[in-house]
């Protein structure tokens, strides 16, 4: 498994769920914690405030599942796929995701925060008003991905492939050009000037 940002351990869990079908379910009002889910479907799901902290999923079925304010805190996702599932004002902030597909996974708003994706393949993905502080995106790839007004600010982006990318509106005060690819990302004003800065270029309006 990918480590854990910072080092931290997966929190532990202390029951175990096997093969639950939650297809189609409202998950609204649920609320787990310490909780193993081995092989739980959860497709076309959808629900407004459900509640899973410090919870394991383990080869987890998100696909078509629409989750609304929902809290995924400090969780673990291993082989899970979220296959169009959509996430919409929703808190991920501690947690890690490891052998994951997310194929037209869509986020709008909500904290990301402390969060790991080291190495994931967001190829396609959108991620839009989306707090990402100091999340582990070391490796990931983007390409063709739309990532919009995300506050990446503290964020590790080393090796990243940011090829094709619209990251406008992003904060990227914590991306280092000469360790990412960015070949054809699409970036703002303000974005090119800090880029350039970083490179070491005098930048000059007259």
């Amino acid at each position: 498994m990918a480590e854990r940002t910072y080092g931290r351990p997966a929190a532990p869990t202390y029951s175990t769920v096997h093969g639950a079908n939650w297809d189609s379910e409202d998950l609204s009002g649920h609320d787990h914690s310490q909780i193993l889910f081995v092989d739980l479907d959860m497709t076309e799901a959808f629900g407004h405030g459900a509640v899973f902290s410090d919870c394991t999923f383990r080869g987890a079925r998100f696909n078509a599942s629409a989750h609304s304010d929902a809290a995924f805190t400090n969780c673990t996702f291993v082989r899970c796929s979220f296959f169009d599932s959509s996430f919409t004002g929703c808190k991920m902030v501690g947690s890690m995701f490891d052998g994951c597909t997310y194929d037209l996974m869509k986020v709008d708003g909500g904290d990301w925060s402390f969060s790991g994706l080291p190495g994931a393949d967001l190829r396609g993905t959108t991620f839009t008003d989306v707090r990402m502080r100091e999340a582990d995106l070391t490796g990931a790839r983007l390409e063709g991905a739309t990532f919009r007004r995300v506050d990446l600010s503290g964020s590790w982006l080393r090796a990243a492939e940011l090829s094709r990318c619209d990251l406008r509106g992003s904060d990227l005060s914590s991306l280092d050009p000469l360790t990412v690819t960015l070949k054809g990302a699409v970036i703002d004003l303000q974005q090119a000037v800090l880029l350039a800065t970083a490179l070491g270029l005098d930048v000059r309006t007259d």
